[in-house]
């Protein structure tokens, strides 16, 4: 090995589990482990986890890794973290955790969330929505699935945490805090909590307007710095655990949106890259500020050379496929492999039949939001196989991501095209393909897209560092296959498409009436 390598320790904290994996400041992948997380689900809409399960379960697998015969600690010479973003961590002044994350799915905080700034325009009074989207680009969400819901949740229905409580930090600047005991975030890790004013990108503070409409106590909000740079050096307790050098900087959190732009190498404007991971999204860089309310999409403070990213969100993605495996594995029987599933589904007809699968499990931010929406099987029939089922999942996320291209599409003022695909669900050749067909679009797959966001946070370093520039990304991330639409499926994708939109329009006052 060589002994020049300069390496980051890289976290990528997702919501069913975490990687953490050796990268060089030039994203080349030395070594990785996952392991899984857990979940907590409760009344009143309550998802949580221990962020001291995150950090146990990356301090042995980080020892694990500098302890192989792949890596020396000493060439360790930055931290780095990127993950779920719209979650909260209350820690005390050392940043010890005094209550649970509350996840980017978590509703608790709903009540409070509507008397800030609800009303009938799209759920929404007009001049508090006016306020934000003329400052940030977005607004809180009426659900309470945002840092501002968690925040007034635990303030007002939380007291014993909220009185112990010093800051209030998103998972990648709580573990951020844990390597260098230092309380930080950036405009690009706070975006969810839309307290910032977009307008000037280059003004690192929070919006005063907004803090005190909001509520949330100003002190308890982390200083900010600009994003991508250095919060500090690691701590010497936690180098010393690790064994390696408290001269290895750490560097802002990235938000795994942020981690895999860089991951990809799509951060050249309007270079565009789709997710497949538990939930998905769309993105590119873009130049302006802009927000699409009725397809909810907004600008987003962005990385790289361009000031913003495109913003939007789809719930369920791989998720989808996890829980159909979860669902096989029911009555004692052991789980099919994700393999098994695909090859099942590979075996099925373009179209599955006529079966289509709506992938709203957990509801649907983007291109509608809808939190009440669920998902089904639909025009099931006695001669419907397995094969079919299995490939209706993987087309039904599929085309919930045609249907947020078409947003997409319309946002930007431009067909978006090649889409580079990333993510957990990307590992499919089969899924690819569909992507490819149901869009309609060349599909390029990122090498190795499971661990874009630890690439990702080995490139943001290295760009810290000064050993890259963002110039340099996107030809240090190798392409491992190009999919390309294939023309005998268009017209069976098309007329399922035609159907998908209106699945959920006449669905729409069920999902109310039975999970509003």
């Amino acid at each position: 090995m060589s002994g020049d390598r300069r390496l980051v320790l890289a976290v990528d904290l997702g919501t069913s589990g975490v990687k953490i994996g050796l990268v060089s400041t030039e994203g080349d992948l030395v070594r990785w482990e996952q392991h899984p997380l857990t979940t907590r689900y409760a009344e009143h809409g309550s998802a949580t986890q221990d962020p001291d399960e995150w950090w146990h379960l990356i301090v042995d697998a980080a020892r694990r890794l500098l302890g192989s015969a792949h890596a020396a600690a000493e060439e360790v010479v930055a931290v780095g973290v990127t993950g779920q973003w719209g979650s909260t961590v209350p820690v005390d002044e050392a940043g010890t955790v005094v209550g649970p994350c509350l996840l980017w799915t978590d509703t608790q905080g709903a009540p409070h969330s509507r008397a800030l700034v609800g009303g009938r325009l799209q759920g929404y009074r007009v001049r508090p929505l006016a306020t934000w989207v003329r400052r940030t680009g977005g607004v809180p969400s009426t659900s309470g699935a945002d840092p501002l819901g968690h925040m007034l949740h635990l303030e007002r229905d939380r007291p014993e945490i909220a009185r112990r409580a010093r800051w209030y930090l998103e998972p990648v600047d709580h573990l951020a805090m844990r390597f260098t005991r230092v309380a930080a975030a950036s405009p690009m890790s706070m975006t969810a909590a839309w307290l910032t004013d977009n307008r000037h990108p280059e003004v690192v503070a929070y919006d005063a307007v907004l803090v005190a409409r909001s509520g949330v106590p100003a002190e308890k909000l982390p200083p900010l710095q600009a994003s991508g740079s250095v919060v500090g050096t690691v701590h010497p307790d936690v180098a010393a655990e690790l064994g390696i050098s408290t001269d290895a900087r750490v560097v802002t959190g990235l938000p795994d949106l942020h981690a895999a732009a860089v991951g990809s190498g799509s951060l050249g404007l309007h270079e565009t890259h789709v997710s497949i991971g538990t939930s998905g999204w769309i993105t590119c860089p873009l130049d302006k500020k802009k927000t699409d309310l009725l397809r909810q999409c907004a600008t987003v403070p962005g990385i790289g050379p361009h000031p913003y990213l495109l913003g939007d969100n789809q719930d369920s993605a791989g998720r989808c496929l996890q829980w159909y495996r979860g669902t096989l594995a029911e009555r004692g029987r052991p789980a099919p492999s994700y393999d098994d599933i695909t090859d099942l589904a590979a075996t099925a007809r373009a179209g599955s039949g006529g079966v289509m699968f709506t992938p709203w499990l957990t509801g649907e931010r983007s291109p509608v939001d809808d939190r009440a929406a669920r998902a089904g099987f639909h025009n099931i029939g006695v001669a419907t196989t397995g094969a079919e089922l299995a490939r209706a999942v993987l087309e039904g996320v599929a085309l919930n991501t045609r249907w947020l291209l078409a947003a997409a599409d319309h946002f930007t003022g431009r067909r978006l095209e090649p889409l580079r695909i990333v993510g957990g669900g990307a590992q499919s050749d089969l899924w690819c393909q569909v992507v490819a067909d149901v869009c309609d679009r060349v599909v390029e797959r990122a090498a190795e897209p499971l661990l874009t966001g630890l690439r990702g946070v080995g490139l943001a370093a290295g760009v810290a560092l000064g050993d890259i520039g963002y110039a340099d990304v996107r030809a240090l991330v190798p392409v491992d296959r190009t999919f390309e639409p294939v023309a005998a499926h268009r017209e069976v994708y098309d007329r399922l498409f035609a159907e998908f939109p209106r699945l959920h329009k006449a669905q729409k006052g069920i999902f109310a009436r039975l999970n509003g």
